[in-house]
C-alpha cells in the first residue's frame, strides 16, 4: 500500500467540492434552530436582497438572480411559503408567473439566519485571519474570478452545439484508419 506521501495531491475541484460539503453541513446545523436548510436560506436571503427597495420579483427572476433552476426555486419557495416566510401570489398580466414577497416573519428569520451564517463563516475563515482579513478578501476575489469564468464557460456551452459522443466501435474504426 502506498504511503500517504506517495499519493498525488487532490485536485482543486475535489478540494472545492469537499470544502463546500463541510461548509454547507456547518451552515445547515447552524440554521436548524431557525427551521431552515442552507438551500432555503440561500433562496430566502437572495429574495430579501433582491426585494430591497420594494421590488417583488417573479419566481423565474429570482431563479436567474441566484443561478438555480426555476423548478428547484419553486420547490424551495413553496416550503418557505408553508413556513410563513414567503408569500407567493399571481403576477399581474401573466397567469403562469408567480410573484414573491418576503413576509415580516421571513425578514426576521433571514436576519437571524444571516447572523448565524456569518458566525459559521468567521469560524471557517479563522485560519486565514477571519472574515475581514486580507487573505479572506483575496480568497473571495479568487472565488469570484472562478465563478465568473464558469458562467462564461456555461454560457458558451449552452449556445454551441453539443459534441456527439462517439461509440467505442467508431473510435476503434477511426484508430484503424489512421
Amino acid at each position: 500500500m502506498p504511503a500517504p506521501t506517495d499519493r498525488p495531491s487532490p485536485s482543486t475541484g475535489f478540494l472545492v467540492w469537499h470544502l463546500n460539503l463541510r461548509w454547507r453541513t456547518a451552515i445547515d446545523r447552524a440554521l436548524v434552530p431557525l427551521g431552515l436548510t442552507s438551500s432555503q436560506y440561500g433562496v430566502l436571503a437572495s429574495l430579501y436582497a433582491f426585494s430591497a427597495g420594494g421590488a417583488r420579483p417573479r419566481q423565474r427572476e429570482l431563479a436567474e438572480f441566484i443561478g438555480l433552476e426555476p423548478m428547484h426555486v419553486s420547490k424551495l419557495t413553496r416550503a418557505l411559503e408553508r413556513a410563513g416566510l414567503v408569500e407567493r401570489t399571481g403576477y399581474p398580466g401573466d397567469t403562469r408567473a408567480v410573484q414573491l414577497t418576503v413576509t415580516e416573519r421571513g425578514a426576521e428569520v433571514v436576519t437571524a439566519a444571516r447572523a448565524a451564517v456569518l458566525r459559521v463563516e468567521e469560524q471557517r475563515l479563522a485560519p486565514l485571519g477571519g472574515r475581514h482579513s486580507e487573505q479572506s478578501g483575496a480568497l473571495t476575489e479568487m472565488l469570484l474570478t472562478l465563478l465568473r469564468h464558469a458562467e462564461t464557460l456555461d454560457s458558451d456551452t449552452t449556445t454551441s452545439e453539443p459534441e456527439q459522443p462517439i461509440s467505442s466501435t467508431q473510435a476503434v474504426q477511426d484508430k484503424e484508419v489512421s
